[in-house]
């Protein structure tokens, strides 16, 4: 994995990065339906003891939800641990997973944030703008916004609030289970993602992209340390 030459170094430059990139979000467009094409997990483990990142990405059919194909990167940690701040730890390594997949990945599934982000910039919007693919964040807690409970069945939302403004939903995945919160990352409308994220929750709260993408993004660190276990 190779840390691009222009890789923001600092708080003050990833800011201006996100201020540069944030514009170039598409938010008029309604995403490919549910059930069709390719949908394509990705997510990261770390080893800060060794300034060590795992990102794997994972396709699986959209009908079926079998594996297509899947690929992983490890390298060194590009940024440092600054909230709001996290897509500049996670994109080298999971641009180079992308970059590796055997077949084109379609939807993009990111472990977090998309537009419910402070600066409506979250990891979800940076990697769709910085590859063009339709993308979307399913995150498990509500970061800094509100939201009431949604209703007990499966498919029950709420809005996710900045103030007035509706930034993402909590969204019902399983009766009586503990909402997930999805958010538009870049050519995804937000029904189309919530649309997205049940389809690929047929027997779990988390989508199944996030599962498999999980999985592997820690296995590939542990066969590059030999540790036991990883966070992510």
């Amino acid at each position: 994995m190779r840390i691009p030459d222009d890789w923001p170094a600092t708080e003050d430059r990833a800011r201006a990065v996100q201020d540069e990139l944030r514009g170039q979000v598409v938010l008029d467009e309604t995403g490919p339906p549910p059930g069709t094409g390719h949908v394509t997990g990705v997510d990261v483990a770390y080893d800060d003891d060794r300034d060590l990142v795992a990102a794997a990405a994972v396709v699986l059919d959209a009908a079926t939800l079998e594996v297509v194909a899947e690929a992983t990167a490890v390298g060194r940690i590009s940024f440092p641990y600054v909230p709001g701040l996290l897509a500049f730890r996670e994109i080298p390594a999971v641009l180079a997973a992308l970059g590796d997949l055997s077949c084109p990945p379609g939807l993009v599934v990111c472990d977090g944030y998309g537009l419910a982000h402070p600066r409506r910039f979250g990891l979800a919007a940076h990697l769709g703008v910085l590859t063009g693919l339709p993308a979307i964040g399913v995150a498990k807690k509500p970061f800094t916004f509100t939201h009431d409970e949604p209703a007990a069945p499966r498919g029950s939302t709420s809005p996710l609030l900045a103030g007035a403004e509706e930034v993402g939903r909590a969204l019902r995945t399983r009766d009586g289970v503990k909402p997930v919160f999805v958010s538009v990352g870049h050519r995804v409308s937000l029904d189309n993602a919530c649309a997205h994220t049940l389809a690929l929750t047929p027997a779990h709260r988390l989508p199944e992209t996030t599962r498999r993408a999980d999985a592997l993004c820690r296995r590939a660190l542990k066969e590059a340390t030999g540790a036991d276990e990883y966070a992510v």
